[in-house]
């Protein structure tokens, strides 16, 4: 199936599922960055749009933990960067209807939480199409090591997720029932 296919019919799932009864249970994450020796970094999330899993409170109890949170902003030519957020500080609209962080302090998080239109048990990820987590992914993996952990509905799994050597997998995809 091509991948503007799949992501259509996907998406047509994933607006069905309640999120209030799906959520992710926060200690899930922790723990995995607690047995990957991440305490205390700093971590990119993101503002869930268009029924992603929320991962608002995840971060807020990151922040409650000491970490150091960041949020994308998107930038000229599919690229973006993660920038230093609060949850006591006011997020801008972008041109996309996105709310993100000011433009102040550029973090490169040593984990980041991705949203995902839909996986497969080889942890790869399928997005929207613009490309700019493959993107931020291979900019951040010039720069240090990084855990990338997938958040996705069960109901997003695909058996047959089409990649190109763009694509970058997951180290984790974590859903409200299971971790892959």
């Amino acid at each position: 199936m091509l991948k503007k296919n799949l992501r259509k019919k996907i998406l047509k799932i994933r607006k069905k599922i309640d999120p209030n009864i799906n959520k992710i249970d926060f200690s899930k994450i922790y723990n995995l960055i607690k047995r990957q020796k991440k305490i205390k970094k700093s971590i990119g999330g993101y503002f869930p749009i268009n029924n992603e899993i929320d991962d608002l409170e995840i971060l807020k109890k990151f922040e409650e933990k000491k970490y150091k949170i960041c949020l994308p902003v998107v930038k000229k030519n599919f690229d973006m960067d993660f920038y230093n957020f609060s949850f006591n500080e006011p997020l801008i609209v972008n041109k996309y209807g996105i709310p993100e962080p000011k433009k102040t302090n550029i973090i490169y998080p040593d984990i980041i939480l991705i949203p995902m239109v839909a996986f497969d048990k080889n942890l790869n990820r399928l997005g929207y199409g613009g490309g700019y987590y493959d993107r931020i992914i291979e900019k951040l993996m010039k720069k240090k090591k990084i855990l990338k952990i997938g958040l996705a509905f069960s109901k997003q799994k695909t058996s047959n997720l089409p990649i190109s050597k763009y694509d970058k997998k997951m180290d984790y995809i974590v859903t409200e029932k299971y971790i892959l």
